[in-house]
């Protein structure tokens, strides 16, 4: 984990020089924008690879003991340097309150007994069904609840609604998440107009309130779009584990998400509806001078 008040080039080489400050949530602070999950991948190696070369320092991991274990009975964690990254536990595949503050308290006592900084964080899913994996809005609220009372750091994974994204806010929640589109979807960002109402509604008196996109992202310009928008990170799994190259789809995610921040910090040109010469009237030869 960074330290406090550290202010990252976010690269080097031709990008030096494009200061950015890293990502505070709650307690922790990232220097990359971009958060990697560790599902889907055809091997543990690859996912090791990938989350390499993604430059992320932060990665979820969920909590239910099936998914830590494959079928060839390796552990996941025997395959995520805990030196190098913070590990964010997630409690997918919970369609209930009840059993997402349940899974979320067995990850952090996983997560303490790993020594990681991570213990006392967690990415709260709560579903609403099988088939679109949209968050239930009641439970997700009810968890949020319950969890920030409990002492955890929130990242809740939200629709695209601005009224529950400021709910969630107000009930202590670190991070609001809202989907670009359907999990594992690809689709992209749907609706970006919803997206800046929800920044509007959770920045607007707070602008350090960290904006995350999680979900739907399917490659590379998605995740720039993202970023222009101005959300604060991105986060994605299944757009680099189910590309056909999964590393070099990891490469283009973090070029991606530098690209964006840095086009949304820079400002980008008004949208005119004629064009407008690229060269100065002034000094111009005419025809017959």
């Amino acid at each position: 984990m960074a330290s406090e008040g550290v202010t990252t080039v976010m690269d080097d080489g031709p990008n030096a020089g494009c200061a950015d400050g890293p990502l505070r949530v709650g307690g922790m602070t990232l220097m990359s924008r971009l958060i990697v999950g560790t599902g889907k991948y055809a091997t543990h190696a690859e996912m090791a690879r990938c989350l390499a070369a993604a430059g992320a320092d932060c990665v979820t991991v969920a909590v239910r003991r099936e998914r830590l274990v494959n079928a060839a009975g390796e552990n996941i964690l025997d395959h995520i340097d805990l030196a190098r990254y913070t590990l964010l536990p997630n409690t997918a595949g919970c369609y209930t309150a009840a059993d997402a503050v349940r899974v979320a308290r067995l990850g952090r006592e996983l997560l303490r007994d790993l020594g990681n900084p991570g213990a006392e964080w967690v990415k709260l899913e709560v579903l609403g069904d099988p088939k679109t994996l949209l968050p239930d809005p009641v439970g997700t609220l009810e968890a949020t609840a319950q969890l920030v009372a409990d002492g955890f750091t929130v990242l809740v994974y939200s629709s695209d609604d601005p009224v529950v994204a400021r709910r969630l806010k107000e009930l202590g929640a670190a991070s609001v998440m809202p989907a670009g589109s359907p999990i594992g979807s690809g689709q992209g960002i749907l609706n970006a107009n919803n997206l800046r109402i929800c920044m509007e509604y959770l920045k607007g008196d707070d602008p350090d309130y960290p904006v995350i996109v999680d979900a739907g992202v399917g490659t590379a310009s998605d995740v720039a779009e993202a970023m222009e928008l101005g959300v604060d990170g991105v986060l994605l799994n299944t757009a680099i584990a189910h590309a056909t190259d999964p590393l070099r789809m990891a490469h283009a995610m973090k070029a991606a998400c530098f690209a964006g921040r840095q086009a949304f910090l820079a400002g980008r040109m008004p949208r005119r509806l004629y064009a407008t010469a690229s060269s100065p009237d002034e000094g111009r030869i005419t025809r017959g001078s």
